[in-house]
């Protein structure tokens, strides 16, 4: 049965307790701490990846160069299969061109120029796991001025409704 309450006891004021302080280093050591993945489980199969395409842009091609021959030792070292890797021969140039003045001058006018270089490399068999800490290890050390776009091919199962 529903109790009721007593309300002619008297009331305690509440009181404010001390602010506790808490150093940031502690809750920064102590998220990460929870963030660290767990291997995986035993009956979850990893997943398989035939292909993994690195497409680099940037504009200084002997910076890409650098960085291609760090991304292929970093794949022998942890047994990835390297596959083709190649340059584009000529730059892309995008070239804007604009008045010198803004109301009249027509006739003068400045040409802007962008050139941007293109490397691409492709790595073969990876697993999840191994594919993971390569990802992780050649982004942390992308050198300034270069893009990377990431492009993977996952191998998967056929379906039941096609092996029939």
């Amino acid at each position: 049965m529903l109790k009721w309450f007593n309300f002619s006891r008297a009331v305690t004021p509440f009181v404010l307790r001390p602010k506790h302080h808490v150093r940031g280093l502690t809750d920064v050591v102590s998220s990460t701490a929870k963030t660290v993945e767990q291997p995986p489980v035993e009956g979850v199969p990893d997943k398989l990846y035939s292909r993994l395409e690195l497409q680099m842009k940037g504009i200084d091609p002997e910076v890409m160069k650098s960085y291609a021959i760090f991304a292929k030792t970093a794949a022998e070292h942890l047994d990835i299969e390297v596959g083709k890797h190649w340059a584009l021969r000529k730059a892309v140039k995008d070239r804007l061109t604009l008045l010198k003045s803004v109301h009249i001058y027509k006739k003068h006018r400045v040409q802007y120029e962008v050139r941007n270089y293109y490397r691409f490399m492709h790595f073969h068999k990876l697993t999840g796991s191994t594919l993971d800490t390569f990802l992780e290890y050649i982004e942390r050390n992308l050198p300034e001025g270069i893009a990377l776009k990431v492009t993977k091919v996952e191998l998967q199962e056929l379906p039941e409704h096609l092996r029939k």
